[in-house]
């Protein structure tokens, strides 16, 4: 039986520093970091929802060749993957946590339709729009 979604990935081009930016700065947790030969199995969690998984995988055998790799790491470099969203209490606040940790943003916190949203980037080019809905919501 379907139990729902558990990981979702993306690539990142060095999985130490992705590491590092999303336990360091964005306060997730590692939850599996395994290997098998070169192959690496790293997922990181937020703290608030343990069972959803987000995977840190760098383009590479044993799934692609090195020209779809190289293709990869460079469309996630350009910012071309879809936008992750991370739902915050409040946008402006943890703009100024996160900013203060690091976190390079590419728009500061912007009032649209009732929320508040930002957007940043992970050190590959992973984009993320930090969002607070509105009110009552």
């Amino acid at each position: 039986m379907n139990q729902g979604i558990n990981v979702i990935g993306i690539y990142v081009d060095d999985q130490d520093a992705a590491l590092a930016f999303y336990v360091d700065k964005l306060g997730f947790r590692v939850h599996t970091d395994v290997r098998n030969g070169t192959y690496r199995w790293l997922t990181v969690h937020h703290p608030e929802q343990p069972y959803f998984q987000l995977g840190l995988f760098t383009p590479g055998p044993p799934v692609h060749d090195e020209a779809t790799a190289q293709t990869l790491r460079a469309m996630v470099a350009k910012g071309a993957m879809p936008p992750l969203v991370l739902c915050v209490a409040d946008c402006r606040a943890s703009y100024e946590q996160l900013k203060s940790r690091g976190v390079e943003f590419t728009q500061e916190p912007v009032d649209r339709f009732g929320s508040v949203d930002a957007g940043f980037r992970d050190p590959a080019g992973n984009g993320w729009k930090m969002i607070q809905a509105p009110a009552g919501k």
